[in-house]
């Protein structure tokens, strides 16, 4: 058996499978985020203990000889958070989070040093861990101070399972501290940002082992002395969840923000484009990805203004294929990442009239995050990728509409997966595996059966293009308005 642990922002998932890859169990837990403050969002490192702990617990109860049977264990997380901790390991603040932007400025003045984006091969961006931490040394000093280490999420968790302070290549990618085509820390960047060397953990790929779960919580819920692979990012896992191993392969992830990730064999970084270029969970592999900040999270708001769900909103819009409507909507309500790299801007609907109803708004939703989507596959082809073909995956994935709204914005074919687990928690178990038999990742890490290709409409080819060109026309306008005064 082989467990997979995927620390996400809303919750955390575990979920066992077997030797055949055959999901056996799983179990969730739910976690909230701290927003104190006008772009802040923050959460208790402790808190993600507690839901891995109920977690397994709830698996105990229900699959106690499946887990007894564990032999390696993969973790997945949430990228890009500062988790500060002192010498003796204690936490010394909640942790600031992947979609926290009041580093802007901090974010800019190292991007401003040419070494980040050579070395790095990645714009600095204020979600990015490096600036949160110029960030704290700026405004709590004494805080700063008194950091021996900086751990990502789900490094604070292993940190928990095995007392082991790893880290690994995919997940480091995205601090800004790491030279990504050496796949090694940068000494540099460390002492641009007033960091050293010793406050960071141990690297190891992937698919290596990064240590042992500790006796003490083997014995708690009945496990050996399983094998912790190195895990990865959140996408990085998701690729591996959905065989995105070999170059060109790619896929289009629709959560609370939107992915659009393509596996290379080299590394070729394009900063200028606001592509990240990180390392993929395996040896000797990268990935690019556009990253757009409120994909679902854009329908979601949506919904409670209008008092309904989610669902109930894209069920009222006319099937897909249809041309785009006059209506636009930009989805930048946190912010925008690829292509634009702005914190400040914000979403808005333009050419909003008294005809617009509630249907109308939502489709100029689906369709604006399909335009967003578009903008980065536009940054990947500037950055040397081309994307034919992806897998979709992703609770909004869920409404075939919206695939159809986005094949036709991106002109792409969309990949349907059969029904089963494929995600970040999947990709985790599936590392668990490779690092604790010694496994091929291509033999194990193999595609989903497609249960429907979804591919863009000749009739609405053109009315897309005009539409997209209106898009992009429109975030000048936007960009303008969030200028300060």
């Amino acid at each position: 058996m082989y467990l997979g642990l995927d620390l996400g922002t809303s919750g955390l998932k575990a979920l066992l499978i077997d030797e055949g890859q055959r999901v056996v169990g799983q179990a969730t837990a739910p976690l909230t985020v701290s927003r104190p403050h006008d772009g802040w969002s923050e959460q208790d490192p402790a808190h993600w203990i507690a839901a891995a702990e109920a977690a397994l617990d709830a698996l105990h109860a229900r699959h106690r000889a499946a887990l007894a049977a564990v032999r390696g264990i993969g973790l997945s997380g949430q990228m890009h958070g500062a988790t500060l901790l002192d010498a003796g390991d204690r936490v010394l603040r909640p942790c600031i989070l992947w979609n926290d932007t009041r580093s802007h400025a901090e974010a800019a003045a190292l991007d401003a040093d040419p070494r980040f984006r050579a070395i790095s091969g990645n714009i600095v961006f204020p979600g990015f861990t490096a600036p949160k931490l110029v960030w704290v040394a700026h405004h709590e000093p004494r805080i700063f101070a008194r950091t021996a280490r900086v751990l990502l999420p789900k490094d604070h968790l292993r940190l928990w399972l095995t007392g082991e302070h790893v880290g690994e290549m995919s997940d480091a990618a995205g601090t800004s501290w790491l030279d990504t085509g050496a796949r090694r820390w940068s000494e540099q960047l460390l002492g641009a940002s007033g960091m050293s060397l010793a406050q960071m953990p141990r690297l190891v790929e992937g698919t290596e082992p990064s240590g042992r779960l500790r006796p003490a919580l083997a014995g708690r819920w009945g496990m050996g002395a399983a094998v912790v692979a190195g895990g990865a990012g959140d996408n990085a896992a998701s690729a591996l969840g959905t065989g995105v191993l070999a170059s060109g392969s790619a896929f289009l992830s629709l959560g609370t923000s939107g992915v659009l990730f393509a596996a290379t064999d080299s590394y070729r970084p394009n900063a200028a484009s606001a592509v990240h270029t990180f390392c993929h969970a395996i040896p000797e592999s990268w990935h690019q990805m556009g990253v757009i900040l409120s994909a679902t999270a854009a329908l979601e708001w949506f919904a409670g203004i209008a008092g309904t769900t989610a669902e109930a909103l894209v069920r009222d819009v006319k099937p897909a294929p249809v041309s785009p409507a006059s209506l636009l909507f930009l989805p930048y309500l946190a912010g925008e990442r690829t292509p634009h790299n702005n914190a400040a801007v914000r979403g808005a609907f333009m050419g909003l009239a008294q005809g617009h109803d509630r249907s109308a708004m939502t489709r100029a939703i689906l369709e604006g995050v399909a335009f967003a989507l578009r903008d980065s596959l536009e940054a990947l082809k500037a950055a040397g990728t081309r994307i034919e073909q992806a897998v979709a995956v992703g609770g909004g994935a869920r409404s075939l509409h919206w695939l159809h709204v986005i094949a036709n914005a991106l002109d792409i074919e969309l990949v349907l997966p059969a029904t089963g687990e494929l995600g970040a928690a999947f990709g985790a178990a599936r590392l668990g595996l490779i690092a604790a038999e010694g496994a091929d990742p291509a033999t194990v890490c193999t595609p989903p059966q497609a249960v429907q290709r979804i591919n863009s409409s000749a009739d609405v080819r053109a009315a897309y293009e005009e539409a997209y060109g209106r898009f992009r026309a429109a975030y000048p306008q936007a960009a303008k308005q969030a200028e300060p005064t």
